[in-house]
């Protein structure tokens, strides 16, 4: 499966659970939800997974977390905010650029509409169609 399959099925997912559960409850809450709902759709789904830096020829992991690494191939960022800020793209941008991988997913489910909170990220830019669920 590519990213591209993988991420249709976490924007569907995330739809699922936010007219479920609707916005505004813990950013932790909907991670374990949404991990739960992509391993009910055959998924692996990792949860805080360190991204290391190498610095010097050293390795260190406290750097960065993905909230969820689903397929070893798509970094999905997590937030529970009123509104998403260009920082929230860029600590996505940096995630995908350091663990080399080419696709990561930001998902507010703060928002009224979660179409509205949903950003696609290309490893190096933010993609012209940022709705995911183009």
């Amino acid at each position: 499966m590519n990213e591209n399959q993988i991420a249709k099925i976490i924007v569907n997912a995330a739809y699922q659970i936010h007219t479920k559960l609707g916005p505004g409850l813990l950013e932790t809450v909907y991670q374990v939800v949404l991990a739960h709902e992509l391993r009910k759709q055959g998924l692996s789904v990792e949860r805080e997974v360190p991204i290391p830096i190498i610095y010097d020829g050293l390795r260190f992991d406290e750097g960065f977390r993905a909230d969820l690494l689903v397929g070893d191939k798509v970094i999905v960022e997590l937030k529970s905010v009123e509104a998403l800020h260009p920082v929230h793209a860029k600590q996505v941008l940096t995630q995908i650029r350091l663990s080399d991988r080419k696709l990561g997913l930001l998902i507010n489910f703060g928002e009224e509409l979660i179409k509205n909170g949903i950003r696609r990220l290309i490893n190096g830019t933010i993609d012209p169609k940022e709705d995911a669920s183009s």
